[in-house]
């Protein structure tokens, strides 16, 4: 069950007029009064003879009471109640007790309060109530209210006990602020998908992701399109900021400004600072100045291995389960991460990852402090992503794109468990829901390269294949009948041979692979494994056809020989 408290507002009668008519979209049905502050306050819902004008004369007397110069500027208050879709449809009985649960826990309306504020429940579809009520009691004094929100969403989580409703995670404090329904209803009459609000809060998470600098993330505003007003201190010092979309402007044709503070918590501009290293910010290098990873083909390819070796030493941070600012601060940067991503993915995935950024972002805040410094390598990872470019969804780029969701998957997965662990409850959910979509990213990130392993996997000569099979079972014994009867096995039984041929021992390297970390949830252990062995061996992700190095010129007696893994190579740590 959701409560929204909504911004206060100026004239009673206009919110009764929404209340009883047709909706916006005619979606008002049969719209009627289920409880009120006096039992025979009129319904103009249900009684042909009460008027919108009755009803508001009644709900204001308090306040028109007042000399003028005395009332309240804005004095209606409004509050939505909403049951989520898979509850049962309430009786207006049961949403009566609940309106005079949520004006008494307010402070609306305190029970036994003879002088309390006048209010009325207005019922206009089955799944929710909008309360209304007048911001001066009876005895003309004002309504002490304190944490309203945090009242209803707690009052709310017992409501959902008593009448067995869904239980919606309990907050925190640390959530974006929701869109208010005018907000809505004005992207919904722009035709826009989400608010400005909305859409300005992820403009401004991607402008934060890897950025090293205040003026760095003040430029990335600018070139997203975003108009940004910027205050200064007289020192010269920055301030804070704030911005807006240029098309989004109010009645004045005035664009309407949004703070940093006002989309999120962590979008203040003392909260991004505290992600900058105290390091100066590293320079600017071309192209031919980076360094690459030997087996990346584009520089898009390069900062997904970057990201991929990045992911895989955070999930060491929350394995430790010890430092828990350290652990805030990965999983703060993963969502930089995820950010880079969605904005630098080729189209056949940046839908799914736009998704995932966007589920995570609540993951991202949390009540702990998180110490940024613990987090650089994820932050220049997100910030290389960011710099490399757009990357290709085929060949080098689109095979690393799926070795670096892999990875994340098991992190945001690890970051689930972390706030779950904590009792961060919607931080958790949020988690869960941003995998879902990472998994669905992964699937058409690695479609063509696992394919592309699958189809050189059977053209592997039959004692070969015998050789792993064997190789598998040394290496893996409790895994080892699932892995040969699943789908991937033809791409793994690849990745075997191309390690052995760049030199490494395929057993050794395959019983490191499958210590790095538990394999028993994963969709396909196979393909799994494919990622880890590639990446630890540091094998092309895309690999058509089988490297031929001078070192792997083999007969297949002596490439089946076991021998150690070659000195200096890349390697992941155990878990």
């Amino acid at each position: 069950m959701i409560p929204s408290i909504h911004d206060r507002g100026s004239e009673t009668i206009g919110l009764i007029s929404y209340l009883y008519g047709p909706g916006t979209k005619e979606e008002h049905i049969d719209p009627h009064l289920v409880a009120a502050f006096d039992p025979l306050t009129p319904d103009p819902g249900r009684d042909p003879k009460a008027t919108y004008e009755h009803l508001q004369r009644l709900l204001d007397q308090p306040v028109t009471a007042l000399p003028a110069s005395k009332r309240p500027e804005k004095h209606v208050w409004h509050l939505s109640v909403r049951a989520a879709p898979e509850d049962p449809i309430l009786s207006d009985e049961d949403w009566a007790a609940i309106a005079r649960r949520m004006v008494a826990t307010t402070g609306i309306a305190p029970d036994g309060d003879e002088a309390a504020c006048r209010w009325a429940a207005v019922r206009h579809a089955d799944d929710h109530i909008h309360i209304i009520a007048t911001l001066v009691r009876d005895d003309g004094r004002r309504p002490r209210l304190h944490n309203e929100a945090r009242r209803t969403q707690a009052e709310c989580r017992r409501i959902e006990a008593d009448y067995g409703l869904r239980r919606v995670p309990a907050g925190d404090g640390t959530a974006a602020k929701r869109p208010t329904s005018a907000e809505r209803h004005k992207a919904e009459r722009e035709g826009r998908h989400r608010t400005a609000r909305e859409e300005l809060r992820e403009t401004v998470r991607r402008a934060v992701a890897g950025a090293s600098s205040e003026d760095e993330f003040l430029d990335r505003l600018k070139g997203a399109g975003l108009l940004v007003h910027t205050k200064m201190l007289p020192s010269g010092d920055l301030q804070g900021y704030k911005v807006a979309l240029p098309d989004d402007r109010n009645s004045d044709k005035e664009p309407v400004y949004y703070a940093g503070s006002t989309l999120a918590p962590d979008l203040s501009l003392p909260r991004i600072r505290k992600r900058f290293t105290t390091d100066p910010a590293p320079r600017d290098t071309t192209d031919s100045e980076r360094p690459e990873h030997p087996t990346a083909s584009s520089a898009p390819a390069s900062a997904r291995r970057t990201a991929t070796h990045a992911a895989w030493a955070a999930l060491l941070v929350l394995d430790a389960n010890s430092d828990d600012g350290a652990a805030a601060a990965q999983i703060a940067a993963t969502s930089e991460v995820l950010d880079a991503l969605a904005k630098t993915s080729a189209l056949h995935t940046r839908n799914e990852l736009r998704q995932a950024a966007w589920e995570f972002e609540r993951a991202s805040r949390s009540h702990t402090r998180a110490e940024f410094r613990h987090a650089q390598d994820l932050r220049r990872a997100a910030r290389d992503l960011v710099h490399r470019g757009p990357a290709l969804g085929r060949g080098e780029d689109g095979a690393s794109t799926a070795m670096v969701l892999d990875a994340l998957i098991f992190l945001i997965t690890a970051t689930a468990h972390w706030h779950a662990q904590r009792q961060h409850a919607q931080q958790a959910e949020a988690a869960r829901r941003a995998a879902v979509h990472l998994r669905a990213a992964y699937q058409q990130a690695a479609v063509a390269p696992l394919t592309v392993l699958r189809e050189r996997g059977r053209r592997i000569a039959p004692s070969l294949r015998r050789h792993y099979v064997g190789t598998v079972r040394a290496a893996l014994p409790d895994h080892a009948e699932t892995i040969l009867t699943d789908p991937g096995w033809d791409a793994l039984a690849a990745t075997l041979t191309d390690v052995t041929q760049a030199g490494h021992n395929a057993q050794a390297l395959l019983t490191e692979a499958a210590a790095n970390r538990e394999l028993d949830t994963a969709d396909s252990i196979s393909d799994v494994l494919v990622w880890r062995l590639r990446r630890t061996a540091g094998l092309p992700a895309y690999a058509p056809a089988a490297e031929i190095t001078s070192a792997s010129r083999l007969t297949n007696r002596h490439a089946m020989a076991p021998r150690s893994a070659t000195p200096g190579a890349s390697r992941a740590p155990r878990r």
